[in-house]
């Protein structure tokens, strides 16, 4: 569960690190976000050896897609997708990935949704 002010890592190639939950969209009144919400985020660190070459900048304002969650996602067959860390991925306006490449595995569920191309520049699938 995803709400406002959560610190979370951004697993793509953007040159961001960590960066801030502002708002959870899709609905009024909507307080946590799950795997495969859309959330805007804040930009807090940069990885060090990208500062300059980075494609954000500190404190912008950008969309992202939650790729991993810590708490149990459970699948139609019973079984549960738990993962290490919280973790993000950065959208620009169209709803295409900032970042070329995503480290880490990213869940089955999200081939069936919007984002599609975020499967095709992940690592693997779980």
């Amino acid at each position: 569960m995803i709400q406002q002010r959560t610190i979370l890592k951004v697993s793509d190639n953007s040159g961001a690190k960590t960066v801030r939950c502002i708002k959870v969209l899709g609905g009024f009144k909507k307080k946590y976000a799950k795997l495969g919400s859309v959330i805007i985020v804040s930009i807090q660190q940069l990885r060090n050896k990208s500062k300059k070459t980075s494609k954000v900048k500190k404190k912008e304002v950008y969309k992202a897609l939650i790729i991993r969650t810590k708490s149990k996602n459970r699948k139609k067959d019973g079984s549960e997708l738990i993962f290490n860390e919280n973790s993000v991925a950065l959208i620009n306006k169209q709803g295409s990935p900032i970042g070329t490449r995503i480290m880490g595995p990213i869940p089955r569920t999200l081939k069936k949704s919007v984002f599609k191309k975020f499967i095709s520049i992940s690592s693997g699938i779980v």
